[in-house]
């Protein structure tokens, strides 16, 4: 599938970028910035770098200095780069940052620093059905809207695959320190997921 528009619209200033692994944020912004500085911290080496030594983004930034937007992909696998980020946001003429992520959780309950409203808060959201050229509601109620699965070869396989590594997680995660480890949290049994949710931040 071709990348669709989407009614998402890029603020000018800084902003973290959050919503469900699977709905399309990176490709999505890869396209549409195309000239942005990228540190993608899915890079085994480049998250080992910086997670070492979290002073060593100013280093990187030094050497993009025309780059006007920075993008730091999966912020949530080095959130104390978020310290760093508040002090470059502080300086003369600071680049836009645009710090997404797939946890808002991890970087919520993890007492990091959240820019102090240096930055605004937007989620990416699964497809809504105006987004696409054709809208097919049988097949929507049966796997869905996420992008990922949307534009698979195989997608009640790529589904189950994102229901279990994905969703299950994320229960589970949500579950335990309400539960205080004390119970163990259910698998999830019901694989449909959500069509989409209106953007109200956007």
């Amino acid at each position: 599938m071709a990348l669709l528009t989407r009614f998402f619209q890029i603020p000018e200033q800084s902003f973290f970028l959050l919503g469900p692994r699977g709905t399309g944020k990176s490709t999505w912004l890869r396209a549409r910035l195309p000239d942005a500085f990228w540190l993608d911290l899915l890079d085994p080496e480049l998250h080992r770098r910086l997670v070492a030594r979290p002073e060593r983004l100013r280093a990187a930034l030094a050497g993009a200095p025309a780059a006007r937007t920075v993008v730091i992909d999966e912020i949530q696998r080095a959130p104390e780069l978020l310290s760093v980020v508040h002090a470059v946001l502080e300086e003369p003429s600071p680049p836009r940052f645009v710090l997404t992520g797939s946890s808002a959780r991890k970087l919520r309950r993890g007492e990091v620093n959240l820019l102090g409203g240096r930055a605004l808060n937007r989620t990416l959201h699964p497809f809504m059905a105006a987004e696409l050229p054709r809208f097919d509601l049988a097949r929507a109620l049966e796997v869905g809207l996420v992008p990922l699965v949307v534009d698979s070869p195989d997608p009640e396989g790529t589904l189950g695959a994102y229901a279990s590594l994905y969703i299950d997680q994320e229960v589970r995660a949500e579950r335990l320190p309400r539960d205080g480890g004390a119970r163990q949290a259910l698998p999830v049994r019901r694989r449909r997921l959500p069509l989409a949710a209106p953007d109200r931040t956007a």
